[in-house]
């Protein structure tokens, strides 16, 4: 009986513990497809986000300027898929307040998000973790 409950404490353990994913760290922008149309990262800036575990920040970099704060959000991760919500964006954006759907993939330093955004544009992005 205690050999059955250990075991079922130890499955327990390790199925909650996945339930910890996150893509904590900076990660930068580099391209990925819009709507099938390849999507170059710029090369005037950068793009990158900061994640923790339930949220992110994401900044614009220019050479010799102050990094700019241009959206911040909050995501779920579950299996193979990220909820995406962007809570603040200092542009007009059609993404505020709406939870984005993305499967993702994480591949030595590469992350990849696919989804399709509220307006059917299909997406596929690129980000290089750099911290």
């Amino acid at each position: 009986m205690i050999k059955r409950l250990i075991v079922c404490v130890a499955i327990m353990a390790v199925c909650s513990s996945f339930n910890d994913a996150s893509l904590k760290g900076v990660w930068q922008y580099c391209g990925g497809m819009f709507n099938g149309k390849l999507s170059a990262a710029p090369t005037e800036y950068t793009l990158q986000r900061k994640y923790k575990k339930k949220n992110f920040v994401a900044f614009v970099h220019e050479s010799g300027e102050k990094a700019v704060k241009y959206e911040v959000g909050e995501y779920q991760l579950k299996a193979d898929t990220c909820f995406e919500t962007q809570t603040y964006c200092s542009q007009p954006s059609q993404t505020l307040n709406k939870t984005i759907v993305y499967t993702y993939i994480i591949s030595n330093d590469t992350l990849k998000f696919k989804g399709t955004l509220p307006n059917g544009a299909a997406v596929e992005e690129y980000w290089k973790k750099v911290k």
